[in-house]
């Protein structure tokens, strides 16, 4: 085991001695990064990252040091999901015990409950800062309307939802759960599901019809649970968009997919999204883990079934790196908006930041 370690360790050419932030006391379900604005005249942003941990309680650090800011504190079951709205006002976070709550931000305080009848999952904010979605064991994504939620009561239950849309139809007895959403613009949002599907849903409030809200479906080959999903803008000199080429990473029993959403696979099909890449991984997610694309499109990280976060090429899915530190399997990986570094979160109770080296 000790010659396998080493070899791991000198696959990149240098062993990495990682920030480590502790606080947490249970398993890591979900880290996130969000970039603000801190000085607009000179252009310079601060990083914030979030996490869900299974001891109830969310937390948001400093992204680039480490360094704890504030604990959401509120929830009375393990917080699968924790986001921040893209103007860092507003937190989300999604519980096993069956609610979401919204939080300000900036002061920690709880200003909605919104309820729900399962595990909730996953959660996130839409572009503009307006919407929330929301998916779980209910197998329903939900989309509700921040602007009409009315004066913030933590203590008062939100019962009124703007959308609740089913993943599956009402003759169709299968039930599948929702593991992450993801707003791809402000009237569409991706779900990833427990039946290997990511559904492109129509969430906008002025359909001709309203009823045939579903756009198209991804149905990954193995057809296995979906546990981990990220949208990416990768910067290249192709693309026209000044944001860069919207790629999806999708994680998925032993393999990492990515799909480019502005491209098909077919000339004459215009609703699936091509297939860019697939590699299959030396750990598994069945049961937890992840993985994240570079900014840059040319390399992605992958952690899951064992104790090591590893890096690897995009291209040909060449192991690049490979670092240990955790002491438990990897739950969640993400890199920063800038692509510098990268976290990650373990069944160990901790969370690691790492430079990008590759």
């Amino acid at each position: 085991m000790a010659e396998l370690e080493s070899q791991h360790q000198q696959s990149s050419g240098q062993r990495q001695i990682p920030i480590v932030c502790p606080g947490h006391t249970r398993p890591l379900a979900e880290v996130q990064f969000c970039a603000v604005i801190d000085d607009e005249k000179e252009n310079k942003n601060r990083i914030l990252l979030v996490s869900a941990c299974h001891d109830k309680l969310p937390m948001m650090r400093d992204g680039s040091t480490g360094d704890w800011i504030g604990t959401f504190e509120g929830h009375k079951g393990a917080v699968w999901s924790c986001h921040v709205d893209p103007m860092a006002n507003l937190a989300a976070t999604a519980s096993g015990d069956f609610s979401v709550r919204v939080w300000d931000a900036i002061t920690g305080d709880c200003l909605f409950t919104l309820p729900h009848k399962h595990i909730v999952k996953t959660c996130d904010f839409s572009c503009d800062s307006t919407r929330l979605a929301t998916g779980g064991h209910e197998g329903l994504l939900r989309i509700y309307d921040l602007t009409k939620l009315g004066k913030p009561d933590p203590k008062k239950n939100i019962t009124e939802t703007m959308l609740c849309l089913p993943q599956t139809a009402a003759t169709d007895n299968k039930k599948i759960h929702i593991s992450k959403c993801i707003w791809f613009d402000n009237s569409t949002v991706l779900a990833a599901a427990s039946d290997g599907k990511i559904r492109f849903w129509d969430v906008s409030d002025n359909l001709p019809n309203p009823s045939n809200r579903l756009l198209k479906t991804i149905s990954i080959d193995s057809g296995k649970e979906i546990r981990d999903m990220e949208l990416t803008y990768v910067r290249n000199t192709k693309s026209s968009n000044e944001i860069g080429t919207p790629v999806i990473t999708v994680a998925a029993d032993s393999f990492v997919y990515f799909y480019a959403l502005n491209e098909t696979s077919k000339p004459d099909d215009t609703t699936t999204p091509l297939l860019l890449k697939k590699h299959r991984m030396p750990i598994h997610f069945r049961d937890e883990g992840g993985a994240s694309l570079h900014p840059s499109g040319k390399i992605f990280i992958a952690g899951g079934s064992d104790l090591w976060i590893r890096v690897f090429d995009f291209e040909t899915g060449k192991e690049l790196e490979c670092n240990k530190g955790h002491h438990g399997p990897i739950r969640c990986v993400r890199y920063a908006p800038g692509g510098d570094t990268y976290a990650t979160g373990s069944e160990d109770g901790t969370i690691r930041l790492w430079k990008t080296f590759a």
